[in-house]
């Protein structure tokens, strides 16, 4: 409960905080993730790539590729996902997917994932910066998403 406290007061602080310009006309945007997971009182590094085709002014559709190499007792765990992203407001993106957590390790599984994310863009230049908080459902477990994407729109 104090990590879900944690992340929704660090995603008020980051809206209230911006001066933001948006990414003008761009439809695409690749991007490289980098955060930490948490489930089950344990904490990973993951890394990973995503992807949005923008196709409105309010809405995208996109994909996910995330890795976790220690999680489940060293066992690693991959994340893919498709989302739909709904955009509030030019630099807020909401996220709904759906798709597959694959555990490796001596027996490997897979199970379904359901991913609830939002993200606020920051824009340097020609990149952009999004503070990432998402929030997956697996098997009837919760694990929290926290990082940082660096996107390069077109």
């Amino acid at each position: 409960m104090k990590l879900t406290s944690i992340i929704f007061f660090s995603t008020l602080l980051s809206i209230s905080t911006s001066d933001v310009l948006a990414a003008g006309d761009a439809q695409h945007f690749p991007g490289i993730f980098v955060g930490y997971t948490n489930a089950e009182d344990e904490t990973h590094f993951t890394y990973g790539v995503e992807y949005e085709y923008k196709f409105s002014q309010n809405w995208g559709l996109g994909a996910v590729y995330e890795k976790i190499d220690d999680a489940h007792h060293g066992d690693g765990v991959t994340i893919t996902l498709a989302q739909l992203y709904f955009h509030p407001l030019s630099n807020i993106r909401m996220g709904f997917g759906v798709g597959k957590e694959k555990i490796g390790g001596y027996h490997p599984h897979s199970e379904d994932l359901y991913r609830i994310s939002a993200n606020y863009e920051y824009h340097v230049g020609d990149f952009g910066i999004e503070p990432t908080v998402a929030v997956d459902f697996i098997n009837g477990e919760k694990a929290y998403v926290l990082g940082l994407a660096f996107i390069k729109p077109f």
